[in-house]
């Protein structure tokens, strides 16, 4: 049974989980070759709901340890902010099981998104011109190329330790909206996999030109010419900014689902902040629709990772364990031919 609780968009749920629902387990989270987590560990409105992690594990390396206790992948969203460092990535290997899978999130600079200058390293941030340094934010073509080849260094250099345990899911680059299809995107495109050569890429598009009903197929195929990781994504339709439910799997070796909430009047909206974009509790009827989708793509490639985005107190911890319940279900089902 599925726990329901407070916060689902629709109004259809009525009360707060009891805390033992969220922190009993570890609830099986891979069925068959699907993993199923969320985009975080260390969210901070999920930390403050006090709902998942015990009183005790208070620190990150202690939060790490139980999350994977529960879950057997995560998505790493902090790399997004700033650019990892080989300490911490070790770190992270030591603090989890070694079946364990994490997804990297590509720094935003790295995507054509705006970041901020004073999170950079100090030898980068050295190399930016006076007239953007005290800018609260910047974008890579306000950086002279010497310094923006140092950023995929560094971003390469700091999640090696990953790479090198053989806990390295995918990169993730997730490209903006206004990151439109076009010739000069597409040479992009795969200019940044071969900045990655040698790293497992998966590519996230939030313009929805790129799967337009008519460019869906040249999409897909040329992702699979370069052997790169197709996100499938579910989130708000309906917006000038939403990005058609395709469930495509372009590699042989992963396919990729990130849920990003059904939040449709805020996901367009100028100056909507992250938790209230994301601010979703998906049913289980919603949920349930996936549940077909996932099983293809796991016939198709060797892993599917399942990422729960909609980071917003409980939200993805819960409707990853819901999924994974659905998911245990319909694999069962299927398996006894009912």
């Amino acid at each position: 049974m599925i726990v329901r609780s407070v916060g689902n968009e629709a109004g259809a749920l009525a009360t707060e989980p009891p805390l033992a629902s969220l922190r009993r387990g570890p609830v099986p989270a891979r069925i068959g070759n699907v993993r199923v987590g969320t985009a975080s560990w260390t969210d901070k409105t999920l930390i403050d709901s006090e709902t998942f992690y015990p009183p005790g594990v208070s620190t990150a390396a202690a939060r790490l340890r139980y999350y994977a206790r529960h879950f057997p992948v995560v998505e790493v969203d902090a790399t997004f902010y700033a650019l990892p460092s080989a300490r911490n990535a070790a770190a992270w290997v030591e603090r989890t099981p070694e079946d364990f899978s994490f997804g990297v999130k590509a720094f935003a600079a790295m995507t054509g998104h705006p970041f901020v200058p004073a999170r950079l390293p100090a030898e980068i941030r050295a190399a930016v011109p006076h007239r953007a340094a005290s800018e609260r934010s910047i974008y890579v073509r306000d950086l002279p190329a010497e310094a923006v080849d140092e950023i995929w260094r560094q971003f390469r250099a700091g999640i090696e330790p990953l790479r090198t345990a053989g806990v390295l899911g995918y990169v993730l680059l997730q490209f903006p909206k206004w990151f439109l299809r076009s010739r000069q995107n597409t040479a992009h495109i795969e200019a940044c996999a071969e900045r990655l050569s040698g790293y497992p890429v998966a590519v996230e598009f939030r313009q929805p030109s790129w799967l337009a009903e008519q460019h869906a197929a040249a999409t897909l195929d040329f992702l699979r010419r370069n052997d790169l990781i197709y996100v499938s994504v579910d989130e708000p339709q309906g917006t000038r900014a939403s990005v058609p439910p395709v469930a495509a799997a372009t590699s042989k070796d992963l396919a990729v689902v990130r849920f990003h909430g059904r939040n449709s009047g805020s996901w367009d909206r100028p100056g909507v902040g992250v938790q209230e974009r994301f601010r979703h509790l998906y049913s289980e009827q919603e949920l349930a629709g996936w549940s077909p989708r996932i099983a293809a793509l796991a016939s198709k490639a060797r892993e599917v990772h399942v990422l729960m985005n909609n980071c917003h107190r409980h939200y993805g911890v819960q409707n990853a364990k819901d999924l994974a319940a659905i998911l245990a279900r319909d694999s069962a089902v299927a398996s006894t031919g009912g």
